[in-house]
């Protein structure tokens, strides 16, 4: 789950820094970053992000301290720590300063990315599990289930998926190719007719005017 969803990094190796940027940019997020704890406070208190991957030996702040004063300040992102540190007494530490996740160095990138996509879409079924789209019609996140006028309407799988991404990025440009990477999986092969499809399909249950088609590039939820 990419498209235009904003994650900060803090990080102070520049090796790594640059490889975990570099890799989560190629995926389609947008990346603030910070090298120290106090750039890290200057940045979260003017951006609000979709998660947090922090660093724990970092320069002026710990970790652990800076994400429990997120957390007192009423920052409630999503935040996995990625440290060296690996005693269950660390491990209890990260959780009681409030992180959703822990991942040890060293880390392969395919285990941060499934970890980061897990903790987005728990993140967005917890604080949205029912997202009312207008005064006609809502949608229940944890049973993929749309409801127009009170009547259950049958989607498809990927219509019911399709659905979900457009509503946790309103208001945002979503490109084909991430669409195409959301929908299909691994092994199967993208398919434009069915895409065009799918949002045909919405359309007609939610209306023509809540999802735009921006040309070349993909379609924007309008909330």
């Amino acid at each position: 789950m990419s498209g235009s969803r904003r994650i900060f990094l803090l990080e102070d190796d520049l090796q790594l820094h640059s490889t975990v940027k570099q890799f989560l940019e190629h995926l389609g997020y947008e990346v603030l970053s910070a090298y120290d704890a106090h750039e890290a406070k200057e940045l979260l208190y003017e951006k609000r992000v979709d998660l947090m991957l922090l660093d724990v030996k970092v320069p002026y702040q710990n970790g652990f301290d800076l994400l429990s004063d997120l957390r007192e300040e009423g920052n409630q992102s999503p935040a996995i720590f990625i440290t060296s540190l690996h005693t269950v007494e660390d491990l209890t530490r990260g959780f009681d300063a409030g992180c959703d996740d822990y991942i040890r160095k060293p880390f392969a990138l395919k285990e941060l990315q499934m970890r980061l996509e897990a903790n987005l879409k728990k993140s967005f079924q917890t604080h949205d599990s029912m997202v009312v789209i207008d005064k006609d019609a809502y949608f229940k996140i944890n049973e993929y289930q749309l409801y127009v006028r009170g009547q259950k309407v049958a989607l498809k799988q990927k219509e019911s998926v399709l659905l979900t991404y457009l509503l946790s990025h309103p208001n945002e440009i979503l490109t084909y190719d991430v669409l195409y990477r959301e929908l299909w999986e691994y092994d199967e092969e993208p398919n434009p007719a069915s895409l065009r499809t799918y949002i045909h399909t919405l359309r007609q249950h939610l209306g023509k005017e809540k999802i735009e088609t921006i040309k070349n590039r993909g379609y924007r939820y309008v909330k």
